[in-house]
């Protein structure tokens, strides 16, 4: 039941039920009054946890934007330049929310926290309320002092005496009409008073999520795109770490092959022998020791350990002979005399850490075991090429594992004596990932194919366009270019030396394998800017020689004993078994036109038979057929510029074969092009 309404009628009798009346309303307000004032509490409080939320993500933005990840190595990839930008990314965005957050807070206590205030202190306070208990007080006492006044009082004064209770009774019941007028207004004004406030408050929330979710939602496409970015990385990382771990492993089995990190010094420790005035004798100091074998200079600076790592000035030294000192001389293992050039009759004698140790420092110095240096021969060899595209979809091609001896043997069979195939100084190509736009990218690695020897340029420009080839066929076979680059790119690019440095490198190899596989057509193609790069290194140097101990010329499926070693291996089935003619009725699938060239003899993986691989030398394929006049015997849509549309019946003139397998050129209608073999019959 709620309140029962107050009627002006009832002022002038002003009875129990309308005093209870009264009380009721008046204690409804009273509730809505406690309840203002809680929940304007309330609201001080949302409002300072709200400042500390947006102070705390403040500062957490800020500590975001002020951290700056270190990378080994001098230069980063794209995906990682994404991710270390991406920590002020992230601090950038959490900053605009916070501003929308402030300007929440503000809407806040202008929409909910004053008027609300406001209504409280105008309309539901105690003033009206006293000022009506007041005159009723006024009026109740004034009308027992007239009722208990003597009847025999003078007739005047007792009249004057009813004028003042009258007028004080008029007085009274208009202030009872204004109060109960004044009780059902504020009855009526809560409900928007209190709800309009509430709703603004929504608002101005409902603004701030709109707000969040339009910066989320411009944040989407940035987010996506530094997702692709760190699966990148994550999958370097991998690749880099299963290469770090190898390099562990050799190095842990053999750590004397590894010890000379670089080709023009030698470093490590020594201890040197320190000779004292008598009666003192010498000491022993342990330096840090480095040899750089041109100028024959030996640089030693002290560093112990054990006294905190602290670096010690540095000595310089030029050597002119290095003696092994025995042990009949000096009582002491693994020593070795060193004479001193800019300090004449001056022997210096110091001591290796073992005999592996001095091994190495007698090899570095010239001693009695001079380095042992392998006859560097460049040699040529002629290839025959064999366009190759069995097993083309086959999914996992070049990247499925296969048995370890097989593959050895295939090897043997296809290089036979190959000593290196080295296209490229891996150190030049990194710098070309390093820096620029993809354009300057692209013709930096274009100058740098155009210095490599012809013969080198020609077998990776058939390797390039063959793994192009294998990419656009990514659907069938899972291998787009970036698969492509991860598989070949330590091959092609292979450090001169195993060290992690070389390993961190690695990512930059697999990104400029794809800039050769998805460009290869700008890389490979010679041009104006070829005559400049080629003036600048006309001398090749020793790692971009094509070497081989022999010159013998080696085909594939040349059907003598290699053909027994062939089907001897058999891991698989031959993927030309796979393959399924199409029926008359049916309409043939287009090959696509891609140059004969693009295959390389070595495209063979381990899951493919090596019998049925035909082989063609590019000049029996490459001729071109008598011209004759051909009929179509299906419809043809082109899908490239050079292909020809035609309908069922369309005769060609002056019809020839193209260079390109499964495709013949000719005329229509004046135009010539590109036409599918197996689309027409020759007349």
């Amino acid at each position: 039941m709620g309140l029962h309404p107050l009627e002006f009628s009832e002022c002038y009798l002003d009875s129990p039920s309308f005093r209870e009346k009264i009380k009721a309303h008046e204690a409804e307000l009273d509730r809505t009054n406690r309840f203002i004032k809680e929940l304007y509490k309330d609201g001080k409080n949302l409002i300072n946890a709200t400042k500390q939320l947006g102070m705390a993500q403040r500062k957490f933005a800020q500590c975001l934007g002020e951290f700056q990840f270190e990378y080994i190595g001098d230069a980063k990839t794209d995906d990682e330049k994404c991710i270390d930008e991406s920590l002020q990314e992230f601090s950038s965005f959490l900053k605009n929310l916070e501003d929308q957050r402030e300007l929440m807070m503000r809407n806040i206590t202008e929409t909910l926290m004053k008027p609300l205030e406001k209504f409280r202190k105008d309309h539901l306070g105690t003033a009206e309320r006293k000022k009506y208990e007041k005159e009723t007080e006024k009026y109740y006492s004034s009308l027992e002092k007239l009722l208990n006044m003597s009847a025999k009082k003078k007739e005047p004064q007792l009249q004057e005496a009813d004028v003042q209770v009258e007028t004080m009774r008029l007085h009274f019941q208009e202030e009872s009409l204004d109060y109960v007028c004044k009780l059902q207004e504020i009855q009526e004004r809560k409900k928007f008073e209190c709800v309009e406030p509430m709703l603004a408050f929504f608002q101005t929330v409902f603004t701030f999520y709109h707000q969040g979710f339009e910066l989320a939602k411009d944040f989407d496409h940035y987010k996506r795109a530094l997702q692709i970015n760190i699966q990148n990385t994550r999958s370097r990382f991998e690749g880099a770490r299963s290469e770090v771990f190898e390099l562990m492993k050799r190095i842990r089995e053999t750590p004397q092959e590894y010890r000379q990190t670089s080709p023009i010094s030698c470093e490590g420790y020594l201890y040197v022998q320190e000779k004292r005035p008598p009666p003192f004798g010498s000491s022993w100091v342990k330096r840090y020791s480095t040899f750089v074998k041109e100028q024959k200079i030996l640089h030693m600076v002290t560093f112990d350990h054990r006294s905190g790592g602290k670096i010690g000035e540095t000595e310089s030294v030029t050597l002119k002979s290095c003696l092994r000192k025995t042990t009949d001389v000096l009582d002491r293992r693994f020593c070795l005399e060193l004479d001193i050039t800019d300090r004449p009759g001056t022997v210096l004698t110091v001591q290796a850490l073992s005999e592996d140790d001095h091994k190495f420092w007698m090899q570095a110095m010239g001693g009695k075991e001079p380095v042992s240096q392998l006859p560097n021969r460049a040699m040529q060899i002629k290839f025959h090429y064999c366009y190759y595209l069995l097993g083309i979809d086959d999914q996992g091609l070049y990247r499925v594992v296969g048995v370890s001896s097989k593959v050895q043997k295939l090897l043997l069979l296809m290089i036979g004596k190959l000593k290196y195939i080295l296209f490229f100084s891996s150190g030049n190509v990194f710098c070309v990932e390093k820096g620029g736009s993809p354009e300057s990218r692209i013709q930096a690695v274009h100058c740098l194919v155009h210095k490599l020897p012809e013969r080198n340029r020609q077998v990776l420009g058939l390797l390039m366009k063959h793994l192009a080839n294998v990419a656009a066929h990514s659907k069938q076979n899972l291998m787009t270019v970036a698969n492509l680059g991860v598989v070949f790119g330590p091959t092609l690019m292979r450090p001169q030396e195993d060290t992690v440095a070389a390993i961190m490198d690695l990512k930059f190899q697999n990104i400029v394998v794809e800039i050769l596989i998805e460009h290869n057509e700008k890389v490979t193609v010679k041009t104006e800017i070829c005559q400049t790069c080629s003036a600048v290194s006309t001398v090749p140097s020793q790692s971009n020689t094509l070497e081989t101990e022999h010159s013998e010329n080696w085909k594939l499926g040349d059907g003598s004993s290699q053909a027994t070693d062939e089907t001897s291996m058999g891991s698989n089935e031959s993927v030309s078994s796979q393959s399924s003619s199409a029926s008359a009725s049916e309409m043939p699938e287009k090959s696509d036109h891609v140059p004969l060239s693009n295959s390389l003899s070595s495209d063979i993986g381990p899951s493919s038979s090596l019998a049925s691989v035909p082989a063609w030398p590019i000049s029996a394929v490459s001729g071109y057929v008598t011209s004759r006049k051909a009929k179509a015997v299906y419809p043809c849509e082109a899908e490239h510029d050079s292909e020809l549309s035609f309908q069922v019946g369309a005769i060609f003139n002056a019809v020839t074969q193209s260079r390109e397998p499964g495709w013949l050129e000719g005329e229509l209608e004046g135009k010539r092009g590109l036409i599918p073999e197996n689309y027409v019959e020759m007349l």
